[in-house]
């Protein structure tokens, strides 16, 4: 096990306009296979030309909540109508969700935020 954890942050800001999608989901208990699945569509959707990356985050509450971000409407639709993608959805409304909303957006202003590591600081050093 490393000594330092890997770094979080999230997906960069881009030059808009991208899109992206917001996938917010509650799983079942039923999750026989999610777990591949998942990793598989991971690797993937960073095939797909046009992706940017994707952050994801869980509730102690059980709401999961992907944000997949793409340059433009190709590159999202692309993504959209990929086979193996197709076959997880399906499988995901018959198995592994009791419930999920999707988002898709047009991102029109974008910035970001990254504090600068601090030599002083237990962290930095």
């Amino acid at each position: 096990m490393s000594a330092h954890p890997a770094a979080v942050a999230p997906v960069a800001a881009f030059e808009p306009p991208y899109y992206l999608a917001v996938f917010t989901a509650v799983r079942t208990p039923q999750q026989s296979g999610f777990s591949e699945t998942d990793a598989r569509l991971e690797d993937l959707v960073k095939d797909v030309p046009g992706f940017l990356g994707a952050d994801h985050a869980q509730t102690p509450g059980g709401l999961g909540i992907t944000v997949g971000y793409f340059r433009d409407a190709d590159a999202l639709a692309r993504w959209r109508t990929d086979a193996e993608h197709r076959a997880a959805q399906e499988r995901g409304r018959a198995e592994w969700y009791r419930s999920y909303t999707l988002h898709v957006a047009k991102v029109e202003r974008s910035h970001g935020f990254t504090r600068a590591e601090d030599p002083q600081s237990p962290a930095g050093g």
